[in-house]
C-alpha cells in the first residue's frame, strides 16, 4: 500500500522512539478498496506524553481519549493510543479508557470489520476480525456482539447505513436484526451528529438508502415526516408508488448536490397531511406543496441544518409542482421567485420528480422542462432583465417623480418589471420614467 511522505515520516518516528505503528480504521479500508483515502488515522502503543515528546508540533485533541494530533507539512494527523475502552455510560463515551500494547485489544473495540483493521510498511496488514474477507463479500458487520457495540454508541447504526450507502455494502444479517432492536436508542444521539451521517448518505451513490432507515425503524425517530410517507397510496393515473417510494426514487434521479438532494427528499413529505379521495376514488394531495415546505423546515431546523440551505431547501420544495412554461415570462417569472442559481436546480428536481412517476407521461414533460431551460440559458447570456434590481430607473428616481417612500414606490417598480420581463427592448430609463410619471398621473399603482 502507498502511503504518504508525512504518514511514513510519522510512522518511522515512532518506530524509532521504540514504539509499534500503525494506519488504522478507514484508511486501510480505502486503500484496499483501491480509494484514496480522505484522511490517515495513526494507532500507537505510545502513550501520548511518548507522542508530544516524539514530535515538535502536536495538539492535544482529545488527551483524555489517548488522540495527539501530529502536524506535518501543514497537516493534522491524529494518533491515538491503542486503548480498551470501559462501559459506556452515555450512548457515546466510555465511562473509562485504559492504555494498552496490544494492538488486537485496539481494534476489538473498533464498530465494524472493515474499520477494524491496521496496516504498517514493517508489518503488513493487521486483520483480526475479518475485514477484508467483508470488504470481498460486500458485507457492513459488527466487530463482536452488535447489540454491545450499538448500545456503546447509538450513531453506529446510522453509520453502518451510511458505509452501505457509500460503498454499496450489505449489512450482514446480525447487525441488519440489532439495529433493528436498538433502532430507539438513536433518540439519544444529537442532531449535529444525525445530520452528518444523513448528509453522507444523501451525497453518496446510492441516496434512496435512505430507505433502509424505514426497514430497520429508525426513520421513525429520525424523520418521522418521512416515515408516514412509506405505504402512503398514490391511486392517480401519474403515479406508480407510493409517497415514500416516489420520494426514494425522485432523490436517486437527482444528481449530487446537497440542497438539490435534500429537496428531493422533503418535496412530498407533506402529502399524507393533504391526502383526499373523490367519488371516483381517485387521490389527490392539493396544497401539498405549502405543507411540504413547512414541514420541511421543522425537520431541518430540529436536525440543525444551516439556515442558507434550509432557505434553498423550502424554495424548491414549494416550487417543485410548479408548471414553468416554456416561454421568456414564465421562466423570468420563476427566476425572480427562486433566484438564479436555484432555478436549474428546480429544473433538475422537477426532472427526478417527474423520472420518478408513470413513465407513460415523462416525456411529455421532460420535453417542456428542457424548453423552459433553454430560455432560462437564453436569459442569462443574453443578460435580460427579470428583478425590481436590473431595472433602468431606482426609488430614487420615482421619489423626484413625487412618490411617496414604501408601498407607493414597491408597487410602481413592480409594474415596470412587468413591463420589462414581457419585452427587455423598454428597460431605458427614459421610457421607464415616461411610463412612472403616467402611472402616477392616472394613480394606477
Amino acid at each position: 500500500m502507498k502511503l504518504p511522505d508525512s504518514v511514513i515520516n510519522i510512522l518511522s518516528r515512532l518506530n524509532e522512539g521504540g514504539f509499534s505503528a500503525f494506519v488504522a480504521g478507514g484508511a486501510v479500508r480505502d486503500m484496499l478498496m483501491e480509494k484514496t483515502p480522505h484522511d490517515y488515522d495513526i494507532a500507537t502503543n505510545a502513550r501520548p506524553s511518548d507522542i508530544k515528546g516524539l514530535f515538535s508540533h502536536t495538539i492535544d485533541t482529545g488527551i483524555k481519549h489517548g488522540t495527539v494530533t501530529v502536524v506535518e507539512n501543514k497537516t493534522g494527523y491524529e494518533i491515538t493510543t491503542f486503548r480498551r475502552d470501559g462501559e459506556y455510560t452515555d450512548g457515546r463515551h466510555p465511562g473509562s479508557v485504559s492504555f494498552v500494547d496490544d494492538a488486537r485489544e485496539d481494534c476489538a473495540r473498533r464498530d465494524f470489520t472493515i474499520n477494524a483493521m491496521m496496516y504498517s510498511p514493517e508489518t503488513g496488514i493487521l486483520d483480526c476480525f475479518e475485514g477484508q474477507k467483508d470488504i470481498q463479500m460486500g458485507l457492513i458487520r459488527c466487530v463482536g456482539d452488535p447489540m454491545r457495540r450499538f448500545k456503546e454508541d447509538a450513531l453506529r447504526m446510522l453509520r453502518a447505513v451510511r458505509f452501505s450507502a457509500a460503498l454499496s455494502f450489505k449489512i450482514e444479517d446480525s447487525t441488519w436484526k440489532a439495529i433493528k432492536k436498538c433502532a430507539v436508542l438513536i433518540k439519544k444521539v444529537s442532531s449535529e451528529r444525525i445530520l452528518e451521517e444523513l448528509n453522507k448518505i444523501l451525497l453518496s451513490e446510492n441516496p434512496d438508502y435512505i430507505r433502509k432507515l424505514h426497514e430497520c425503524g429508525l426513520l421513525q425517530y429520525i424523520m418521522p415526516e418521512l416515515e408516514r410517507c412509506f405505504g402512503e397510496p398514490q391511486k392517480n393515473k401519474y403515479h406508480i408508488y407510493d409517497v415514500g417510494e416516489h420520494i426514494m426514487h425522485t432523490v436517486k434521479n437527482t444528481p449530487p448536490d446537497m440542497v438539490l438532494r435534500w429537496a428531493a427528499l422533503m418535496h412530498d413529505i407533506g402529502k399524507p397531511c393533504c391526502s383526499s379521495t373523490d367519488s371516483n376514488g381517485i387521490i389527490h394531495f392539493y396544497g401539498h406543496h405549502r405543507e411540504s415546505c413547512k414541514l420541511a423546515v421543522d425537520l431541518l431546523h430540529r436536525l440543525r441544518m444551516d439556515s442558507d440551505t434550509i432557505r434553498d431547501v423550502s424554495v424548491l420544495a414549494e416550487n417543485h409542482d410548479v408548471r414553468v412554461e416554456p416561454s421568456p415570462p414564465a421562466v423570468k417569472r420563476m427566476m425572480a421567485r427562486t433566484g438564479e442559481a436555484l432555478f436549474e436546480k428546480l429544473m433538475q428536481l422537477q426532472t427526478a420528480d417527474n423520472m420518478a412517476k408513470n413513465p407513460e407521461h415523462f416525456a411529455e414533460k421532460k420535453k417542456r422542462i428542457d424548453s423552459a431551460y433553454q430560455i432560462y440559458k437564453e436569459v442569462l447570456a443574453e443578460r435580460q432583465p427579470y428583478l425590481v434590481s436590473h431595472l433602468a430607473v431606482n426609488g430614487k428616481d420615482l421619489i423626484r417623480l413625487g412618490y411617496r417612500p414604501g408601498r407607493e414606490i414597491g408597487d410602481a417598480l413592480k409594474r415596470l418589471i412587468d413591463e420589462v420581463i414581457i419585452n427587455p427592448n423598454l428597460n431605458n430609463r427614459e421610457y421607464l420614467m415616461k411610463l412612472a410619471k403616467e402611472y402616477k398621473r392616472k394613480k394606477k399603482y
